[in-house]
């Protein structure tokens, strides 16, 4: 059994400067309050200060990372948390440097065995028109090292991938034109080892872009998601081995695509998943029978398990 005093001083990273400020506020304060009705003594930290002095100065014990994006989740920060030995939610360096980026996360499980949609990387000088013939419309672009949907366009005429590659060029300029699956999009949450029920996304919108993740109200969460248990397995199983594959640990999330007969592909890693009111992993947890207060604490108590992160 641990108690709230086992875990100290805790710190709750939140906020930062990346496109997704605005989320990381949301999840870090519902975090925040989750420990706090804990009675864990724990503490909002907004990155766009100056994190690692605070973090210093205020004698942390462990942190609790809800920084989405960037430094938060491409290796940055874990690696100066190691320097401080401080403790962590979440994977380390490695696992979060690739985990945040697209293209060699797919290099990665392609190596491995695994599948993954087919995929270009894109340039000002591509030949758009070629790239627009060989995935075949409608295609998605997107760049490779931004989450939460940020500068992700589908394209669906001819004509169309030059404008959405500019797009997504603001964010990052590594940037994927990826294959478009049919037969639905589904996500993995992964908890200390172990993968919660598949949810089922079905947005109202043509795909599902930030407006469908934070701002609506109509996108469609189904769990049970409605697959046959034989495919809930698999896509578990896929998920579980992404996550290893990457060396990524304590919680985080695996996007996954069906094709048009039902086969599995993966989409992409989450490695600092959102905690918000719209968010998947908590949907997960919830269906499992975890209610959000203790799903923190699970994620918390991974943190005692070794002093790295």
């Amino acid at each position: 059994m641990v108690s709230a005093s086992q875990f100290g001083k805790v710190a709750v990273l939140m906020g930062g400067l990346s496109a997704e400020r605005e989320v990381s506020l949301k999840s870090g304060t519902a975090v925040l309050n989750a420990l706090l009705a804990r009675g864990v003594d724990a503490h909002g930290i907004d990155v766009s200060d100056d994190p690692l002095m605070i973090l210093k100065d205020g004698r942390f014990d462990r942190v609790f990372n809800i920084l989405h994006g960037g430094i938060g989740e491409n290796g940055t920060l874990q690696g100066a948390l190691e320097i401080l030995h401080l403790p962590y939610t979440g994977s380390g360096v490695k696992a979060s440097a690739i985990g945040m980026d697209k293209w060699r996360s797919k290099l990665l499980w392609q190596a491995a065995g695994l599948p993954v949609p087919e995929c270009v990387l894109l340039e000002e000088a591509s030949d758009f028109a070629a790239v627009e013939r060989g995935l075949g419309l409608p295609l998605f672009v997107k760049p490779a090292n931004e989450g939460s949907s940020v500068g992700i366009s589908m394209v669906g005429r001819n004509g169309e991938l030059k404008t959405a590659y500019e797009e997504a060029a603001r964010y990052d300029s590594l940037v994927l034109a990826e294959k478009y699956m049919g037969g639905g999009e589904f996500t993995v949450a992964i908890l200390n080892g172990e993968p919660l029920p598949p949810i089922k996304i079905v947005p109202a919108n043509a795909f599902y872009d930030y407006s469908a993740k934070y701002l609506q109200d109509d996108t469609r969460y189904i769990c049970p998601c409605g697959l046959a248990d034989d495919q809930v397995a698999r896509m578990q199983s896929l998920a579980l081995q992404a996550f290893k594959v990457l060396d990524a640990h304590g919680w985080g999330r695996i996007d996954v695509l069906l094709d048009d007969a039902g086969e599995p592909y993966l989409l992409e890693a989450n490695t600092v998943p959102g905690m918000t009111d719209h968010s998947l992993v908590p949907m997960a947890a919830q269906a499992a029978g975890i209610e959000f207060d203790e799903l923190v604490w699970r994620i918390l108590e991974t943190t005692l398990e070794c002093g790295d992160g």
